[in-house]
């Protein structure tokens, strides 16, 4: 066998044994651990072992990783294909991407901004940064970079995610005109493909429901979950309500909901306010 299709399949089979390695370990003190696979996985392995230098191959193997939250193991993949493909924006979106599902924003800033500037045009990557420039509390940068990736938006979703991320940043940037500008477009004649969190937590800024009415009775996922309770909390603290913003951001930790992006802005927030 080739020396480099060995490695290749020592790599893949490594990769696919660590199905459910820790993945985070929470500021609580909770591991979190990626899912076994379910064939995606071991496919992509196999179609990647017989073609190792195959970027597009690589994607797919990262992309199922991360389908079953193995996202260190997808980290390691996308690494890969950068090695091959250093000027390939897409590799540093997903890698990127994924360096914010384990709480590693450093890397996610680095990686994001690289991939903006090999494609500024590319809408996921410039969602993206905006995500990791708040994460870091960095919600002026945060809320340039949304209004960037709003002129973008491919549909009517992912219009709204741009909506209330721009307007959780603006507000805590202290810039109430990019805030309000963020809900102007948000009616309700917004076709949505499907009513998402981030629709329901743009109802409370409105000012059409109230904090008690963001959750449902169907909102049962961890993700879910944790993504409504941030959003109230970041609603509360905006209104300067610390003791309410931190209830709900205990709610969001407590929901489990890793790897949501509010799971970790809620661990931050509860830092800051300790």
């Amino acid at each position: 066998m080739r020396p480099y299709l060995a490695a290749a399949l020592a790599f893949c089979t490594s990769a696919t044994l660590s199905a459910q390695t820790v993945q985070y370990h929470s500021r609580a003190g909770v591991d979190f651990t990626a899912a076994p696979d379910t064939g995606a996985v071991a496919r992509a392995t196999n179609d990647l072992a017989a073609d190792p230098k195959n970027v597009d191959k690589i994607i797919t193997l990262g992309l199922a990783q991360s389908a079953v939250k193995q996202y260190k193991e997808a980290i390691a993949t996308f690494s890969r294909g950068i090695a091959l493909a250093p000027r390939n924006p897409i590799l540093y979106r997903w890698r990127g991407h994924r360096y914010i599902s384990i709480g590693a924003f450093d890397k996610a800033l680095a990686d994001l901004t690289r991939g903006n500037t090999l494609d500024s045009m590319n809408y996921d990557i410039l969602y993206h940064l905006g995500v990791a420039h708040f994460e870091r509390g960095e919600f002026s940068k945060a809320a340039d970079t949304f209004i960037r990736a709003r002129r973008r938006a491919p549909n009517a979703n992912e219009f709204a995610s741009v909506a209330d991320w721009l307007w959780m940043s603006a507000s805590r940037a202290k810039r109430p005109t990019d805030a309000q500008g963020a809900l102007a477009a948000m009616t309700d004649t917004v076709k949505m493909t499907t009513p998402t969190a981030y629709w329901q937590r743009l109802s409370l800024y409105r000012g059409i429901t109230t904090p008690a009415e963001v959750l449902t009775k169907t909102d049962t996922a961890a993700v879910q979950v944790a993504t409504l309770s941030f959003g109230v909390g970041n609603w509360y603290l905006v209104r300067g309500d610390t003791a309410n913003a931190k209830l709900w951001f205990h709610r969001a930790v407590d929901s489990g909901g890793w790897p949501g992006f509010a799971f970790f802005a809620s661990e931050t927030e509860l830092k800051r306010l300790h």
